[in-house]
């Protein structure tokens, strides 16, 4: 079993680091040459199993796309943002960022904030957010929409049936749509890189 598993995990590595150096999933072909299969019943079976164990997935046209092959990082445990603790370093996991920021990969797209009428959820200029377009928008949500032939980026606030769109800075003024909304998708995530 150790030895089947290893095995696995290699072609999982293999596929890996061919969508890290190309940008791009490999086609069935592509795959049978970097692991070593040799039949397409082979390369098959390793792709159910790949889908299975939720890795990799196909879009609406067949093509694989990356779930959680992509960039796999090591869980290390959680760090107190308290008062300071005892630190001990154990291997809790591997998780992927794709598989934990992003439920529905064929419906998610980003997007680089600009403005700071969000600051106050926390989401500033240079910002990128992650937006599923299959979710249904609920009262709440932080949404993508297009009011009046306008983009922004706020809080959706249902009221029987009227709807609003909630900043979250006082500096602007909630908005009410004239003569059309179009919800784009929900932001999901926010990425906020330091250095």
């Amino acid at each position: 079993m150790k030895a089947s598993s290893d095995k696995l995990r290699k072609r999982i590595d293999y596929i890996s680091s061919f969508y890290r150096n190309n940008s791009r999933m490999p086609t069935f072909s592509e795959i049978a040459n970097i692991t070593g299969l040799r039949s397409k019943n082979a390369v098959f079976k390793l792709v159910n199993r790949l889908e299975s164990l939720n890795y990799i997935a196909r879009d609406t046209q067949g093509r694989l796309i990356p779930v959680s092959i992509a960039n796999p990082v090591k869980m290390l445990g959680t760090v107190e943002a308290g008062f300071p603790s005892p630190a001990e370093e154990e291997l809790a996991d591997t998780i992927s960022l794709d598989r934990l920021l992003i439920q529905n990969p064929s419906a998610t797209f980003m997007l680089k904030v600009s403005g700071d009428s969000m600051s106050d959820a926390g989401i500033l200029p240079g910002d990128m957010v992650i937006v599923d377009k299959g979710q249904v928008p609920k009262s709440g949500d932080i949404v993508i929409a297009e009011v009046d032939g306008q983009w922004t980026m706020k809080y959706l606030k249902k009221r029987g049936e009227g709807i609003m769109l909630i900043p979250a800075n006082h500096k602007y003024k909630p908005i009410k749509p004239q003569n059309e909304l179009k919800i784009a998708g929900v932001v999901t995530a926010v990425i906020r890189k330091y250095k």
